[in-house]
């Protein structure tokens, strides 16, 4: 059957004591509502709705930037979740499918969950979790393997709050089904707001089937302030570390290794301590990450060395076997087999030949203050310590460059670049500044006294 999402992201999270849309707030370097939509994209939906309110304009922007086949809708006045749903039904116009309703501050939702409420026979499917302190939940009202009503915690007699069997919110139902139940819903209740959940009871009033499927309490877990958020981020850290190991990751440390949401690490990786994943890194197999590193927006092949203590910026593409180590920032630029960068040195909006050797401080000076300019070096190519290449600027195949040499201008295939001053030596200078300078020296501290 086909699947369809509505994403509900209109809150303001008070709580959160933020002027950020709490969907905006992140975990593993990405938006909570970006959690939200990578679990329902398993499903491959042929439509998602994301329901924005508070700060409608940022939502839209992250969710077009996490997942741009979504339609935004705007909730003006947020009246409850099925007035929020009853927003999203329009976008649903002529589909004949399954319709799953999430929520954008809930990121622990998992795929196979979802596939379970997609595959359920009944008319409406609501996801369930059993918990012994049951709070504020609402509750699940059951008979059997039947659900008879969700009751909301505010409205729920005491023997109800008794009940352990909790309503997580997220709720599925085929699309004729659910439009016809959120039309038919009002707001006669202690919050004067049109619940969501009031669905089931209609739906059984009708004739029509409800169920529960349940999934751990963990799954369920909504954000609603900073310490549940510091929470969540130790979750889906702890999270990604056992699914690394179980994917043929080593960690030396894997408390002190931090991932984001979209990193993938292929098996036999090895991950030294202080390894800090950003968004869109793919790590091939039997890579080395040493300790101390910083990787974001990056690709690093099979064989490749990054480290320690370097970071790797957006665009940085390393080839197989490339040797990148301390205090080496690469941004923008591919380095191509073999090549080695071995420490304190910055590679920006560069191309790098296979073999190439790039000496200790060397910096490619890709920005005249206005414009970005990009370096070419060729194979097999030796630049010298302390080089400073000047783009836009191409050393050609098999070239050398002298040490502390400022490189201009273009470099033929296998010639000699030497660009520096020529030496000169006074003899006896040395001698004669120094006396001067403590001479001067005792005399500023004389004038103190």
């Amino acid at each position: 059957m086909a699947n369809a999402l509505i994403v509900l992201a209109a809150g303001k999270g008070t709580r959160m004591n933020s002027d950020l849309p709490k969907v905006l707030h992140q975990v593993g370097r990405a938006p909570l509502v970006a959690h939200a939509l990578a679990a329902g994209r398993a499903l491959e939906p042929e439509r998602i709705v994301v329901v924005t309110g508070h700060g409608a304009q940022q939502v839209q922007a992250a969710v077009e930037h996490w997942a741009p086949q979504a339609e935004c809708v705007l909730q003006e006045e947020q009246l409850g979740t099925g007035h929020a749903v009853a927003q999203a039904l329009p976008c649903l116009d002529g589909f004949d499918g399954r319709v799953i309703v999430l929520y954008g501050d809930t990121p622990f939702i998992r795929a196979e969950t979802l596939e379970r409420l997609s595959e359920s026979d009944a008319a409406v499917t609501v996801l369930g979790f059993e918990t012994e302190e049951p709070g504020r939940y609402g509750r699940l009202i059951a008979s059997g393997p039947g659900l008879e009503r969700i009751v909301e915690f505010k409205d729920a007699s005491d023997e109800e709050r008794a009940i352990t069997l909790c309503n997580s919110g997220v709720i599925a139902a085929d699309a004729v089904v659910l439009t016809e139940l959120v039309q038919g819903l009002n707001n006669d209740n202690a919050a004067g707001e049109y619940y969501l959940t009031d669905i089931v009871a209609a739906a059984r009033a009708k004739g029509m089937t409800a169920e529960v499927v349940t999934c751990d309490e963990e799954e369920t877990l909504g954000i609603n302030d900073r310490f549940e958020l510091a929470r969540a981020e130790d979750l889906f850290q702890d999270l990604c570390r056992e699914e690394a190991f179980e994917n043929g990751v080593s960690m030396v440390d894997p408390a002190t290794v931090y991932f984001a949401l979209d990193t993938f690490v292929g098996a036999d990786v090895v991950i030294g301590p202080n390894v800090v994943f950003g968004t869109g890194v793919t790590v091939e197999t039997g890579a080395v990450i040493e300790a101390f590193c910083h990787l974001e927006g990056c690709h690093i092949s099979r064989g490749a060395t990054v480290g320690p203590f370097a970071r790797l910026r957006p665009g940085a593409e390393l080839s197989e076997d490339v040797h990148v180590g301390n205090f080496v920032e690469i941004k923008n630029s591919v380095l191509a087999e073999g090549v080695k960068v071995g420490h304190l040195t910055y590679i920006g909006d560069a191309d790098i030949g296979a073999r190439t050797n790039i000496g200790a401080g060397t910096v490619t000076c890709n920005y005249d203050g206005v414009m970005k300019h990009r370096t070419t070096v060729g194979e097999d190519v030796f630049i010298g310590s302390d080089t400073m290449l000047v783009a836009p600027v191409t050393v050609g195949r098999g070239a050398l460059t002298a040490s502390g040499s400022v490189i201009t201008g273009d470099v033929p295939s296998e010639a000699l670049a030497v660009a520096r001053a020529k030496q000169v030596n006074k003899p006896g200078l040395a001698a004669k500044l120094f006396a001067k300078l403590r001479a001067e020296k005792t005399r500023r501290a004389g004038k103190k006294g």
